[in-house]
């Protein structure tokens, strides 16, 4: 077990090494050379395991150098994300942060390209090694290829030293790259395997001071320099007393914490996942981490070998490396329920369970001024004679209000359209608020989609932050061929939204084409849930009960407890009609938030189109407006 004997550690785990972005081709089935498009991604193998082990609920931190540059700042940032501990990541005013180009051929060719020459993780070096950062964790994982520098490999065995002075684990990823240790081309990053009696003795200088070590066939080879696995695993049992993993590929994982059987197959194995092979890259690091969650937990070692092969499983049925690596509500899942999917990426409950761990944190609430009307602001132009053109400054307007109110505070955010809305999405951006934009064709029913039906393509553009917001007429008593209708078109965009990772706001509004009691808008949503359309948020109309609400949230949270939760409309209803609106949501939960347009924004519209009221004077009413909303929020939602 994993158990130290030095004081309680406040963190579970650091790894140390290599650091890169990973851009990983969109094009399965091509060349390297015939990529058009890539996906960004954290990528080498100890940052791949903070990330995992963050991910799997441990405290994890990783040591490691990027660059003074957007890359470097992305790892920063993508590793707070995932909640890993940034505290040990150096910033090298020098070097560029490390970057790998790869491309998925086929299931069994991933060629490679490491841009590591003089980067910032292969500078890592002994100064970067805090004594009191490394002894604050229970564990230390070392990984084999950082120890082919000298630099590297000095700054690796001081944080082994200090690791075992202060009674803490070291866990050993052999990670063999035989590029990474001169031993191959530039073009070869994808070869595992090269022997080298070198490498092989000085890999074997590190394994007596490890507790665990894990590798493939190969590594464990490269390891004791023997090309037998069984005299291999006997070799590094003569050198460490360490727990011994054994990673066979679809076969899974043997763990030897003893004595080393006369058969590989004698040690404690765990559960096996057979699944279909879609990239093999990054498979370790999730098997990695998962071993570690349970390991670092004092579990039994066929569980965590269990952990182990579910996490690889996972991460071979999926495209990237580290954001392929499931959570522990995903785990879990997955160990509970199975899946009838040998391609993992294909199983939706999976995959929402996924999506829904691992996006983006959001604040509690949601206060937002909708500023995405096009046909009513445009009616108001008309009316006063106004060209159209001026409606898009005047959106510039709306979001300096917002500005004033949020005074840099989060939970506060917009509706902007891509008509009249981009300059002010710009501004928007710069005070990081949260923003919404519309996809629907203004007052289609049945549903229809703005400037072009293909979704996939329009939102391709979008900042990954931007969320996906889609208005539907939608009442449950409609007649059948017309809900058909507008749920195939919802449940089209659903899929978009969840193919290039945006999130989905999807605003229904049942009182304009039917009668509305307590039920009617709950029986929409479950319409949709059982369409398997599961949305972060919903933005819904005001109910006139509070047991209106509690169907409604009871259908979220039967169908669906990881959405965000619902945001209220105004319906360009009066200020004191509203807060009788959100009062009525008092005590239900799901409701986080409002996003109200017309009521704050329709008259000052009107008398700036008109000329009557300069900028400032435009600002400053929106902005009491929505403070007055916003104030009226929080009273009844303490």
């Amino acid at each position: 077990m994993a158990s130290g004997t030095g004081s309680r550690a406040a963190l579970d785990v650091i790894t140390v090494g290599r650091c890169s972005v990973d851009l990983y081709g969109q094009q399965i089935g091509s060349r390297l050379e015939d990529i058009a498009s890539f996906a960004k991604s954290v990528g080498g193998c100890p940052s791949n395991i903070a990330i995992g082990t963050a991910r799997l609920g441990l405290k994890s931190a990783v040591i490691t150098r990027v660059g003074d540059e957007q890359m470097g700042r992305y790892v920063r940032e993508q590793m707070a994300r995932e909640g890993v501990s940034t505290q040990g990541i150096t910033t090298d005013p020098q070097r560029l942060t490390s970057l790998v180009l790869l491309s998925v051929e086929n299931d069994k060719t991933f060629p490679l390209i490491f841009y590591r020459d003089n980067c910032a993780d292969s500078a890592l070096c002994e100064a970067d090694i805090d004594e009191k950062f490394v002894a604050s964790s229970t564990a230390l994982l070392v990984t084999g290829t950082h120890f082919a520098r000298p630099l590297n490999d000095a700054a690796q065995r001081k944080a082994m030293k200090i690791a075992k002075a202060n009674g803490r684990k070291i866990c050993f990823d052999i990670d063999y790259r035989p590029n990474l240790w001169g031993l191959a081309g530039h073009g070869a990053g994808e070869e595992r395997y090269i022997k080298s009696d070198k490498v092989s003795e000085h890999i074997k200088t590190v394994l007596p001071d490890c507790d665990l070590i894990v590798g493939t066939e190969e590594e464990v080879h490269i390891a004791a320099g023997s090309e037998d696995t069984l005299k291999a695993l006997k070799t590094i049992r003569s050198l460490s007393s360490a727990t011994i993993v054994l990673k066979r590929g679809p076969m899974g994982c043997v763990v030897y914490p003893g004595t080393i059987p006369n058969r590989l197959e004698d040690g404690i194995v765990g559960q096996g996942f057979p699944i279909e092979v879609y990239n093999v890259l990054g498979a370790g690091d999730a098997f990695f981490s998962g071993f570690l969650r349970g390991w670092l937990k004092d579990e039994p070692l066929e569980t965590c070998a269990t952990y182990a092969n579910a996490c690889g499983a996972f991460a071979v049925s999926r495209l990237l490396c580290s954001p392929e690596i499931p959570t522990w509500d995903e785990l879990q899942y997955f160990l509970k329920h199975g899946s009838p999917h040998k391609a993992l990426r294909k199983d939706e409950a999976i995959n929402h369970v996924h999506w829904a761990t691992t996006r983006r944190e959001q604040a509690p609430k949601l206060l937002a001024l909708a500023i995405d009307h096009r046909i009513q602001l445009e009616a108001i132009a008309d009316k006063v004679g106004a060209p159209r053109e001026r409606i898009a400054p005047f959106k510039r307007l709306a979001i300096a209000a917002i500005g004033k109110v949020a005074s840099g505070k989060p939970g506060f955010g917009t509706l902007l359209d891509d008509t009249y809305g981009r300059d002010a999405m710009f501004e928007a951006a710069k005070l990081g608020l949260w923003v919404a934009r519309p996809l629907e064709q203004p007052g289609s029913r049945p549903l229809r989609f703005e400037f072009t039906q293909d979704v996939g393509a329009r939102l391709v553009e979008w900042p990954v932050t931007h969320t996906i917001k889609c208005l539907a007429f939608y009442h449950p008593d409609d007649p059948a061929e017309l809900k058909a209708e507008q749920a195939q078109k919802l449940r089209t965009l659903y899929e978009a939204a969840r193919k290039i990772g945006r999130e989905l706001l999807v605003e229904i509004i049942a009182g304009k084409h039917g009668s509305v009691t307590d039920d009617t808008v709950s029986r929409a949503l479950a319409d949709l849930y059982a369409l398997g359309i599961k949305p972060d948020w919903w933005k819904l109309e005001p109910q006139a009960t509070g047991n209106a609400w509690g169907n409604i949230e009871k259908v979220i949270k039967t169908n669906d407890p990881y959405c965000r939760g619902i945001v209220l409309l105004g319906l360009d209803a009066p200020e004191e009609e509203l807060a009788r609106a959100f009062a009525t949501t008092a005590g239900h939960s799901a409701v986080k938030g409002f996003a109200v347009g017309r009521t704050i924004f329709s008259s000052v519209a009107e008398s700036w189109l008109a000329g009557k009221i300069d900028d400032d004077k435009a600002t400053s009413d929106m902005a009491e407006r929505f403070a007055n909303l916003v104030n009226v929020w929080n009273k009844s939602h303490p």
